[in-house]
């Protein structure tokens, strides 16, 4: 788990100097996945280093890496009661593409609650310091930006309100990642953090080395009417799933996106040719979210759903679901377990969704012993240490089906570059 990260000064200092970004972030339209620049220079080559590698086959029999976050790390997915503390599961897409693989040197860092300065260099639990550069790897993968943007905030305020009505705002929550976004910190961090992975492997020693960096999903179907009046609210009169909302959540989703694009873009035009590819991958979810016509939400029962919900089931195929809910071991909010007086700051230190969302409903129990849970999946009587970070933090990640279908983007981009 994680601890904040020491940011160097300098490094910042220095890279804001030389940064070529503009000052606020652009929406890329849906039809333009473009390698690299498009502006100062050519896309990848027919005969460019990369394009060879991918095209003559090496890509079979070598290593990578995986470095990020939850949807990096596949919370939830496969869940087999041997986690740990970075909750990885065994359907994560990194895990299918080393399975496709067969036998690799496969090093998997990502890490539930990780921001940027927890991949970065020098800090407690540094993934970049984890990574063995020593073993094989041609490529990397990387997921990182929904910690640093405020994700868990928006989801907490305007979604599921774990912290009853000290949850905040909506619009205070959106309006603060959005500022995020718009500052030049988080794409100097970025930048960081892809450079220290193209130095650590010795990038110019190996050119055919490249990362694959992947976005985010909308949520939800943001035009059907029915939702209106639904809700995932935690409690009893939680918000409602209304088209504003759904809308404004959609278009931080896309925003975000498109800030990781135009990062990367900028990146790949320091290089003769590119070092980092992007997938986005939220098309693909089409007719998967949140939502969809004819679905009363929330459902649970819903496989088609390539969203987790707060303690749904995964909805992985050919007899690998995860365990039955009556079978998942997880704490009450009003457990003796959770303290409400001291369980918020070590749930913040480590950004862990699940925890973070298990000591806000302590917190709010504790104020209001008459609040009553909206739905009743939301917990589960048992005691296992183990579970209660996923039962919670899995939601609004990706499922099996939603790590599937990222996996087949990685590789339709990919298949790409072999013209």
């Amino acid at each position: 788990m994680y601890a904040s990260a020491t940011f160097s000064v300098v490094a910042f200092a220095c890279l804001a100097v030389t940064l070529l970004f503009e000052q606020q972030a652009v929406i890329i339209p849906e039809n333009q996945h473009t390698l690299g620049n498009t502006g100062s220079r050519q896309e990848t080559s027919a005969s460019s280093p990369l394009r060879e590698f991918w095209h003559n086959g090496s890509r079979n029999n070598t290593g990578f890496v995986a470095f990020g976050d939850s949807y990096s790390a596949g919370i939830g997915t496969g869940v087999d009661g041997k986690e740990d503390d970075c909750r990885q599961g065994i359907h994560a897409h990194a895990q299918l593409i080393a399975a496709d693989r067969g036998p690799t040197a496969f090093q998997f860092l990502s890490c539930t609650g990780a921001t940027t300065a927890n991949v970065m260099a020098g800090g407690e639990n540094s993934q970049i310091d984890s990574f063995n550069a020593s073993l094989p790897a041609d490529f990397a993968l990387l997921s990182v930006g929904g910690n640093d943007l405020g994700f868990f905030d928006v989801m907490n305020a305007c979604v599921f309100r774990f912290y009853n009505f000290y949850s905040g705002t909506c619009e205070a929550a959106i309006a603060h990642s959005r500022a995020n976004l718009e500052s030049d910190e988080f794409e100097i961090r970025l930048r960081i953090v892809i450079m220290e992975i193209l130095d650590k492997i010795r990038w110019e020693k190996k050119p055919r080395f490249t990362i694959t960096m992947t976005g985010y999903a909308r949520f939800f179907n943001e035009l059907t009417d029915g939702c209106d009046d639904m809700s995932f609210g935690i409690w009893w009169y939680g918000p409602k799933l209304t088209k504003k909302l759904r809308s404004d959540m959609n278009a931080l989703v896309l925003t975000v996106n498109a800030k990781l694009h135009k990062t990367i873009n900028a990146i790949n035009a320091d290089f003769t040719e590119d070092k980092v590819l992007f997938v986005d991958y939220d098309n693909a979810f089409e007719g998967h979210r949140f939502c969809e016509p004819n679905v009363t939400e929330p459902d649970y029962g819903r496989a088609d759903t390539w969203f987790f919900l707060v303690g749904g089931q995964d909805n992985a195929r050919n007899g690998t679901q995860s365990r039955r809910l009556s079978d998942i071991k997880t704490l009450s909010p009003t457990s003796p377990l959770v303290d409400p007086s001291s369980c918020l700051e070590p749930a913040r230190r480590t950004g862990d969704w699940g925890m973070l969302a298990l000591c806000y409903m302590a917190i709010a129990k504790h104020h209001d012993p008459t609040l009553r849970f909206a739905h009743e999946n939301i917990v589960v009587d048992l005691s296992s240490r183990w579970y209660v970070p996923t039962y919670y933090g899995k939601t609004f990640h990706p499922r099996s089906l939603g790590h599937e279908t990222i996996r087949d983007q990685i590789y339709k981009k990919w298949r790409a570059l072999d013209g």
